[in-house]
């Protein structure tokens, strides 16, 4: 037989004693009842012990005297609110054989009286014969129900104040009662909550009410790498000093990774041997009624399960009725409480432990990729460990799909893992900012050898900070600047954008566009979560920022004159405090290097100018403005490199050229390319020096 067998049939003998009990002292009544001249008054009031007078006078709150009809070890409901003892402490063990209604009655708090109310009720569900006796008990066969008078009047020691919102019986919600129209209180039938019933008969399990707004966890939490065991180690211990001291602390897991913030949820959880159960903070509801509601029947769960909340209000505004309704909620919550934040909720109504969780350290990243992959292909953990920012599930969950389909052609395994790295961070990346398909390489730029040699050392950098930082251990001695940010600075069509995505395809990494009309609001505050999600983002996924227009956000500091200024100067303020904190790429280009604020100057790693392209370069870029494919005749290339147009201007002149042969059906000639060349002149208002277009016949285009 096994534990829980004996404990049943424990249970149910002291279900079957105690109702025989019951229907005794309710014939008991029924008898006295029929025996009395018709008319007389049931005595119910006169054995009522006035107990609630003594309490208002000797307490200032009614939760806090438990201590009525005899029960001077109950506790109050408040201290109910503490972890379940099961799961943290050894006083369950002689809890082995104790009968359901006597756990409850201990955990709630009930006295003597309440714990016969509450068997009262129970045993309208257990015992067809109840109902009946109920009704001749009470002298009216309508009432075929319990109510508090019938108990004041059936059980020892009856107490007043039972009735009362504030004593276990309703404050737990173990048991409703079913007022209609005007009947008095005392009057109305009383009916056992369902989950109270079904704990009776040793059905334990969560209250629909509760289940249907949470997700439950798995049991087993996968390993988690030092530094967040470190983590997990100090919340339990701190939440086992808490047993015994009333309610437990709010745990506040902070941070941007929520995947490791679960992760370590999980452990604390099964570290304490309790079942984790998630609710998102937009399920949390907003009426007060329905707020106060969950609130109850967790706090009552805690004390019938072990179980623990995991409250994820990562993309809640606390400013918002849903962030006052989860501030409200954790405030009043029993047992144990964890609660995702990406930063800190000030003012609860209960103590809090505030923890930073990060995702795991590099080392520990590239020790994960060492361990998922296997020592067969260990060599291929260097580069994803370097370029992207995944927690520990992640890692192992990419390595394996990536082992699986190269199971028959292990030679495929860098690039398909690769690609794997790259999908999993594209969806969060692609709400954020353009995607820009790189396709240029390095035979495209046509720059100075200066200006080329130092956009190679940028990728160097990039490729090999895995190297430097964690192999060489640079990175133990710097506490920021973990990042490589530039600056492409030169006019419009100078190649800064195409740099940008040569640099992107050599180094194989995805290369996003962001535009700041989405990232800048009016509203305070909202510039601030736009740049951290846009930068967390790509930070995790590995990607190249390109923030176009540059001087537009990060443009000099303005003088204090109103509120807007202040704020305008605190987005610049944050903007450069997370520059300094990315650990990826971020180019930034502008046609203006002068507007930008010099403190923002100072926190660039590099400084590209790119320069007006001189007759040489144009010349170069002509050669190669159309595409092996097209159909040109003999272009003076040398003639072409005279305008003074740039690299952007020529591209778009060779693309027009194109469409006029096109339409002629013919060759692309010079007085094709001449005929763009001044329709680009007059697009950029620059004057037309006819001269240098007459020694070549123009073919009437319509464009003139």
């Amino acid at each position: 037989m096994t534990n829980f067998e004996r404990w049943q049939e424990a249970n149910n003998r002291h279900l079957t004693v105690a109702l025989a009990n019951l229907r005794q002292r309710l014939q008991k009544l029924a008898d006295a009842h029929a025996s009395a001249p018709a008319g007389a008054p049931t005595p119910i009031v006169e054995s009522v012990k006035p107990s609630w007078l003594r309490s208002v006078f000797a307490r200032t709150s009614p939760t806090a005297d438990a201590n009525v009809a005899g029960n001077a070890d109950a506790p109050s409901p408040a201290a109910a609110t503490t972890l379940a003892p099961s799961a943290l402490d050894e006083s369950a063990e002689g809890e082995e054989l104790t009968p359901a209604l006597l756990l409850i009655a201990r955990r709630f708090g009930l006295s003597d009286f309440e714990r016969d109310v509450l068997l009262m009720c129970a045993a309208m569900e257990f015992d067809t014969r109840i109902g009946a006796l109920c009704a001749h008990a009470q002298g009216d066969p309508t009432k075929s129900y319990p109510t508090f008078a019938l108990a004041l009047a059936a059980f020892d020691q009856p107490s007043w104040d039972v009735l009362s919102p504030e004593r276990p019986l309703r404050y737990w919600r173990l048991i409703d009662i079913h007022q209609s129209g005007t009947a008095p209180i005392i009057a109305s039938a009383l009916k056992l909550d369902e989950r109270v019933v079904n704990y009776l008969k040793g059905v334990n399990h969560l209250d629909d009410r509760v289940a249907q707004l949470l997700e439950p966890l798995p049991d087993e939490p996968e390993p988690l790498p030092p530094s967040q065991q470190d983590i997990v180690h100090a919340i339990t211990e701190r939440l086992r000093a808490s047993v015994g001291t009333g309610r437990p602390p709010v745990v506040q897991l902070l941070g941007n990774d929520t995947v490791s913030q679960l992760q370590v949820a999980k452990s604390v959880a099964a570290a304490l041997g309790l079942a984790l159960h998630r609710i998102a903070g937009d399920a949390i509801p907003t009426a007060i009624a329905d707020q106060e509601t969950l609130v109850r029947l967790w706090q009552r769960e805690s004390v019938l399960l072990p179980v623990a909340l995991y409250v994820d209000a990562t993309d809640i505004d606390r400013a918002s009725a849903q962030g006052a309704g989860v501030q409200r909620i954790l405030g009043r919550l029993g047992g144990a409480c964890l609660f995702a934040a990406r930063e800190p909720w000030p003012a609860l109504a209960r103590d809090v432990i505030s923890i930073d969780v990060a995702k795991p350290t590099p080392p520990e990243q590239k020790a994960a990729w060492l361990d998922a992959l296997g020592e067969d292909a260990a060599a291929h953990a260097q580069r994803p460990a370097t370029h992207f920012n995944f927690s520990v599930a992640t890692i192992r969950g990419i390595a394996a799909d990536a082992l699986a389909a190269t199971r028959e052609d292990r030679d495929r395994l860098p690039e398909v893992l690769w690609r794997a790295c790259l999908g999993r961070a594209r969806p969060t990346l692609d709400q954020l900012a353009q995607r820009i398909d790189a396709k240029a390489s390095w035979d495209d730029l046509k720059l100075p050898a200066a200006e080329k040699s130092v956009l190679r050392q940028i990728a160097d950098q990039v490729e090999n900070r895995g190297v430097v930082y964690d192999d060489w251990g640079f990175r133990e001695r710097m506490n920021r600047g973990l990042g490589v940010s530039v600056l492409f600075a030169g006019a419009s069509g100078t190649g800064k954008t195409m740099a940008a995505e040569v640099i992107a395809r050599e180094l194989g990494l995805p290369l996003y566009r962001v535009d700041l009309s989405t990232v800048v609001s009016k509203y305070i505050g909202e510039t601030e979560k736009n740049l951290r999600r846009l930068f967390d983002a790509a930070e995790d996924g590995g990607a190249i920022l390109h923030c176009d227009e540059a001087d537009a956000l990060f443009g000099k500091r303005s003088e204090v004159k109103d509120s807007h200024d202040r704020y305008a100067n605190i987005e610049v303020n944050y903007l450069l405090q997370r520059m300094e904190a990315f650990s990826g790429l971020a180019i930034l280009t502008t046609n203006m290097r002068s507007a930008l604020d010099s403190a923002f100057l100072r926190r660039l790693r590099f400084v590209v100018n790119f320069p007006f392209p001189a007759p040489a370069e144009r010349k170069a870029i002509w050669e190669s403005a159309f595409p092996p494919g097209a159909d040109i005749g003999e272009l003076d290339f040398d003639h072409l490199a005279r305008f003074n147009l740039s690299g952007g201007s020529i591209h778009s002149v060779a693309l027009n050229a194109a469409f006029l042969a096109a339409r002629s059906r013919g060759r692309v000639t010079m007085p094709h390319v001449l005929d763009a060349a001044r329709a680009e002149f007059r697009k950029l208002e620059k004057p037309i020096n006819e001269a240098e277009f007459r020694r070549f016949d123009s073919v009437s285009t319509g464009s003139a």
